[in-house]
């Protein structure tokens, strides 16, 4: 989709440059409009809660704890990552990795009850889809990821579901969107985001219309939306080698883990209903080192690269929310499902602006 939907040209103001921020503006640009982009950080992304996330796309996993539609629109993101990922490719030159060889779950044997519970509970959501849903024994895991089948017996292959690298993700869209002039307005702290007008540093500016993307920002205009806590850890383990993301089951959290090239993981696992933004604390680095030592013994020699905390934006049903008012889109709430549900919000709102003539 490269050419305008209509004949019109419009000015566009987004307010915040995260995930949905990001692929917005890579999307209206490519229609001809023209973008303008507000955020709080810099142009790399610093303080965007997308640069903390492991962006698994795991719709099998999040389902067991989430609505139907999680689901759905998260098996739409397998096939539309990989399409929008060669478009991007072709402007910037620039690949980032993607990957959907499935992801295992895993449980040490005292804590073999809790891979039983998500199995079944698993295959009662979606019982349509059990083809896709494979339990393995020892020896099966040994062919997928035999650095760790030693300490396990088994566990499930979740067979559709994968992973990309958001890191570069955001580089490359970065790239793009200043390749087709889009206007950066970088450490610039957005009062308001109105109808037709954006006050950033104290500053009006106006605009055909606005969207406001700002995630937790956007919560003094958003008085329903709350801030969850996330935290993970980055490593560099080069005496680790493993294909597809991991999840270990345990009574008190599911720690996952998701690769990255040359040897890096991201490590989570944490939800915490709080919209504290200090670092990462003692109690979760503990934990989530332990249980990744847990995994894999080859964890031991691994290097701490950064330990991030932040909060997604959260609606009240967990879910996203998109509303559109005359020079005004507000798309928010992506909650921990950021890069799994940005594809189906990003083509509803798309949808919902064309509706209403833009």
């Amino acid at each position: 989709m490269t050419g305008a939907r209509n004949s019109q040209r419009r000015t566009i103001g987004i307010a915040g440059a995260g995930l949905l921020g990001r692929l917005l503006a890579w999307r209206l640009l490519r229609q001809g409009h023209h973008v303008s982009l507000f955020d709080r950080g810099s142009r790399a992304g610093e303080l965007s809660a997308a640069k903390v996330a492991a962006a698994m796309l795991a719709p099998y996993s999040e389902v067991v704890s989430a609505e139907a539609c999680v689901f759905d629109w998260g098996r739409m993101a397998l096939t539309w990552w990989p399409q929008e990922l060669a478009a991007l490719a072709n402007v910037t030159g620039q690949q980032v990795d993607f990957a959907a060889n499935g992801s295992l779950v895993i449980a040490h044997e005292l804590d073999k009850s809790s891979l039983n519970h998500f199995e079944q509970t698993l295959r009662n959501k979606v019982p349509d889809y059990a083809q896709y849903i494979e339990r393995i024994d020892k020896r099966r895991l040994s062919e997928l990821e035999p650095e760790i089948a030693s300490r396990y017996q088994g566990g499930l292959l979740l067979v559709e579901e994968g992973y990309l690298d958001n890191e570069a993700l955001l580089e490359g869209l970065e790239t793009a969107i200043s390749s087709l002039d889009g206007v950066w307005h970088e450490y610039a702290e957005v009062q308001s985001a109105n109808a037709g007008r954006i006050r950033a540093n104290a500053q009006d500016y106006v605009f055909d219309l606005v969207i406001d993307s700002r995630g937790v920002g956007a919560k003094a205009q958003l008085p329903t939306l709350r801030g969850v806590r996330g935290e993970v850890l980055w490593v560099h383990a080069p005496e680790v080698t493993l294909q597809r993301p991991v999840r270990l089951m345990h009574p008190r959290y599911k720690l996952y883990i998701s690769p990255r090239a040359g040897n890096r993981y991201v490590i989570g696992a944490t939800e915490i209903e709080s919209e504290s933004m200090k670092p990462v604390t003692v109690r979760s680095s503990l934990e989530l080192m332990s249980a990744l030592y847990s995994v894999h013994s080859g964890f031991a020699e691994a290097t701490l690269e950064h330990a991030y905390a932040h909060c997604r934006p959260a609606m009240p049903d967990n879910l996203p929310e998109i509303k559109c008012f005359d020079g005004l889109l507000i798309v928010n709430g992506l909650y921990r499902h950021g890069y799994l549900l940005s594809p189906h919000v990003l083509e509803s709102a798309l949808a919902m602006l064309t509706e209403n003539g833009y």
